[in-house]
């Protein structure tokens, strides 16, 4: 839901990151490829294009350019798979912990395309 999207908007901020919040997953596709983001938290379950759909597409667009983290309450070995399958780089279960994600958006390989 929203309130998830914002609390961790403005965990990332905190640690200094530029962000962009979308509440759906048309929104998503729009703001990911206007924004070039070098990472995407998408949660597989969205409202009008689903997470797996919105990841196909990104990563369509964006290539290798970007990483994408599924963030989401699936969190069975077959969501898994899906989740690679649509080109997920991460997929991590909610709640999620603060210190992991920070770790994770700090490491995560940046793009080669500035």
């Amino acid at each position: 839901p929203e309130h998830s999207a914002d609390s961790l908007a403005m965990l990332l901020q905190a640690l200094g990151n530029d962000v962009r919040v979308a509440y759906d997953g048309e929104e998503a596709i729009d703001k990911a490829l206007d924004f070039s983001p070098e990472v995407v938290l998408l949660d597989i379950a969205l409202p009008k294009v689903h997470g797996y759909d919105v990841a196909k597409r990104i990563r369509g667009a964006k290539g290798r350019d970007v990483v994408l983290v599924a963030v989401t309450g699936w969190g069975h070995e077959e969501d898994r798979r899906r989740s690679r399958e649509a080109g997920f780089d991460y997929h991590l279960t909610k709640p999620v912990d603060p210190v992991d994600l920070a770790r994770l958006v700090a490491t995560a390989p940046l793009s080669t395309a500035h």
